[in-house]
């Protein structure tokens, strides 16, 4: 009977020593693990949100036979998402896993969730499980780490900035026409078959037909006189500057019925020797070279003249085909068109009266009207007319202004030029629109042009480079440059650019900064700007983090 009872006191031992060191103690002992995450405020940043956690084990804590399966689960309004499970074993398990020792240690690991709707709202916790052999036991609850998530880089403004194609619409067209008279050696007489010229007689229509049309207005005649590079040059000067007046005389007969006649400017070259040197090498001389040699060689005209007439055997042909084109008068008119002035143009379209515009017409009436309706028209008459890719850039330009994307899409493909910058920057858009934000970045980035390279700051704070963004948003003072500071940590920066901004994107941010700041009292100001602008933000605040600290103020 003793020795039942020794037996039994034994066996009793036994099983509290097992009970003692059972596994099953790391969960009862749950509270001595200690847990922390970085960051404590989740942020979602390129729609994904990233997080390390830290795991302690005090000494004697860990069981050498134990595993653990730590699984990280974001809990979020309509659902959870788990990151890679991290698994720890005891030094008697035989794993390829993380070892913790009886001695105690600690683990760090990087995780990463992507973002669905409704993360704004979340937490961050570690359900743990121990297995022992077969046997599977959760602990009783989990290991809260952090909360969240921050969305504010949601804010930016997606929209993006467009480019208008140029016109090349001119209001006043300047016109000219030219012609010479050519006068006998030694002499400033005008002869009659001078005036008879065709070129002469095209020069006196063009002034009168300013008596005819009230859209144009004469505004210069150049009457630019030369002599011949030959004998002295006391008397081709003022032979040069006689001819100028003769011509001028016989210009004024030809035009004395004109009322409109146009301010005379006489100049006189002298010796035109730029005049020889361009002629002789445009000729086939066969010695030119040499002749260019010898004008380049020599500065006082005597000499150049003299040398040149020694070289006999090329001196008789520049007498006879090159000299006589040095001595003349050469006569430059100036009439400038007034086109029609943007009243007239306006006019024309709502009279519905384009049908006679030409591109650089149709283009520009387009920037005068403010009806969407209209400028569609215009840029489609343009487009389908004259197949100009500029007015199927600018017709995407409209639809992409009233959000019709499929329509600038449909406008774009069909633009010739598909590398000008204007079209490569609005295609860049339409992928920006429909979420295609690495189509984007390739395609402003080729654009390159000033929307392209704000346009990439919107990328940028969508892919998560808000220095990136920063740097192209700067001096904008746009929202998104406001924005673009937030998230780099520049509140007072992001304060003095949205004191100029007042729509509601731009009141809720201001709450941000003041959360951030905090005062709570200015959020719930600022907030209720911005629910008079957008309702719809009411929504989005009740669940943002930024506003932890101020929830009476929402």
């Amino acid at each position: 009977m003793k020795k039942c009872i020794c037996l039994l006191m034994f066996a009793f031992v036994a099983l509290a020593v097992v009970s003692c060191s059972s596994p099953e103690k790391m969960k009862s002992e749950a509270d001595k693990v200690s847990v922390s995450c970085d960051p404590k405020v989740l942020e979602i940043r390129a729609d994904a949100i990233e997080a390390r956690y830290t795991v302690g084990f005090p000494e004697k804590y860990f069981h050498p036979k134990a595993v653990l399966e730590i699984t990280p689960v974001l809990v979020y309004d309509g659902g959870e998402a788990t990151a890679d499970v991290k698994v720890l074993q005891g030094e008697k398990v035989n794993g390829n896993n993380t070892v913790i020792p009886k001695a105690g240690g600690r683990i760090n690991q990087s995780i990463k969730f992507a973002y669905k709707a409704g993360m704004e709202a979340s937490h961050l916790e570690l359900r743990v499980t121990l297995v022992v052999g077969d046997k599977r036991t959760p602990f009783d609850q989990p290991y809260k780490l952090a909360d969240g998530a921050n969305a504010t880089y949601k804010l930016v403004n997606t929209t993006g900035l467009l480019s208008l194609s140029p016109h090349r619409y001119q209001k006043v067209i300047t016109q000219t026409k030219e012609a010479q008279i050519k006068y006998q050696v030694n002499s400033a007489t005008v002869r009659p078959a001078e005036l008879s010229k065709q070129e002469v007689k095209e020069l006196r229509d063009f002034l009168a037909a300013v008596d005819t049309d009230p859209r144009k207005e004469a505004k210069g005649l150049t009457i630019t006189s030369a002599a011949s590079p030959e004998g002295p040059e006391k008397i081709n000067t003022p032979l040069s500057a006689n001819r100028g007046k003769t011509a001028q005389g016989a210009i004024n007969t030809l035009t004395k019925k004109v009322k409109g006649k146009a301010p005379v400017n006489l100049s006189s070259i002298g010796e035109d020797w730029e005049g020889f040197r361009g002629l002789v090498a445009a000729s086939d001389l066969q010695d030119k070279d040499l002749i260019l040699r010898v004008l380049s060689m020599y500065s006082d005209a005597v000499v150049r003249e003299r040398e040149i007439k020694n070289m006999s055997n090329v001196y008789t042909i520049l007498k006879d085909k090159v000299l006589p084109e040095l001595r003349r008068s050469h006569l430059v008119a100036q009439v400038d068109w007034n086109n029609y002035t943007d009243s007239e143009l306006v006019e024309f379209v709502n009279a519905g009266s384009v049908e006679g515009f030409d591109v650089e017409g149709l283009l520009y009436a387009a920037t005068l009207v403010d009806d969407n309706n209209t400028k569609v028209d215009l840029y489609t008459k343009a487009a389908e007319k004259f197949n100009d890719y500029r007015a199927y850039n600018n017709l995407a330009y409209v639809h992409l202004s009233t959000n019709n994307v499929g329509a600038a899409k449909a406008a774009l493909a069909k633009a010739s030029n598909q590398n000008d910058p204007a079209v490569k920057n609005n295609v860049g858009v339409v992928a920006l629109r429909e979420g295609r934000t690495a189509d984007a970045v390739k395609a402003f980035t080729e654009a390159n042009n000033a929307e392209a390279r704000y346009n990439l700051g919107i990328t940028a704070v969508l892919n998560g480079n808000y220095s990136d963004a920063l740097s192209r948003f700067n001096g904008t003072n746009s929202f998104n440059e406001a924005l673009a500071n937030v998230l780099s940590g520049n509140v007072d920066k992001a304060s003095a650019i949205l004191a100029n901004l007042s729509d509601g994107s731009a009141e809720y941010l201001k709450a941000v900064v003041a959360a951030r700041k905090g005062n709570c009292n200015d959020v719930g100001a600022t907030l209720k700007n911005a629910y008079a602008k957008t309702s719809s933000l009411k929504q989005r605040a009740a669940k943002d983090i930024e506003f932890a600290k101020c929830k009476g103020n929402i």
